[in-house]
């Protein structure tokens, strides 16, 4: 099946730093699993969307490659250390060379990823992230929505990542809750519009009531 689907990646960037010790992560491990149920529970994103989760902390890694919807497994989320968001932007590079199929004279290739990036703080590995930042806008590889949790956030940092960033009103287990549904309900439109309208901008879902869109 899967050689001949396009497949919608997406790729979730979670912050799983000491800060988030607690309810937070709590909270996250909790909306992915809500994340993966409504996904599952949508024939359209069944078919299509493939699901990949790196996590920070002191380093980053790729916890779990680019796999198909039923045979995902959660993820274990531990909360510790610091925030390496620049060296997480480099294993989603390398992820999304590795792994997204390119458009071949033989077959198409897979549709532009969607990028998810929580973080309820700033990267403490500025040299790295000054590097790989414009390295990934650059590479206008993939629709990268950044969302920042809590006031330790400076969304300067998002805004060089990408143009579309918002902020969460908390750290509330309620809030990544909201998050999480709408990154489903995000999804589940992409997913529906691929075929309808190839090459338009994504859509995504209206952002949770609080959420500030930051321009």
């Amino acid at each position: 099946m899967a050689s001949y689907v396009r497949r919608l990646p997406v790729y979730l960037l979670l912050d799983c730093s000491g800060s988030m010790l607690g309810e937070p992560i709590e909270a996250v491990k909790q909306g992915v699993k809500t994340l993966l149920s409504e996904l599952r529970s949508d024939p359209q994103a069944l078919e299509t969307a493939y699901l990949s989760v790196i996590t920070f902390d002191s380093s980053a890694r790729q916890t779990v490659p680019l796999t198909e919807l039923m045979q995902f497994e959660e993820p274990e989320l531990e909360a510790g250390g610091a925030t390496a968001l620049g060296e997480a932007l480099e294993v989603l590079m390398d992820s999304v060379n590795n792994e997204v199929r390119k458009t071949t004279e033989e077959q198409k290739g897979d549709w532009k990823p969607l990028v998810f990036i929580l973080t309820d703080g700033s990267p403490t590995d500025v040299g790295t992230f000054d590097q790989a930042a414009p390295k990934l806008k650059d590479m206008k590889a993939a629709n990268i929505i950044a969302c920042g949790a809590g006031s330790n956030v400076e969304t300067s940092y998002l805004k060089q990542i990408t143009d579309n960033v918002m902020m969460m009103n908390s750290v509330s287990p309620g809030d990544f809750s909201d998050y999480f549904k709408w990154v489903s309900g995000s999804i589940l439109m992409s997913s529906k519009s691929l075929d309808s309208a190839p090459g338009a901008p994504i859509e995504l879902a209206p952002p949770p009531t609080g959420f500030v869109v930051v321009p």
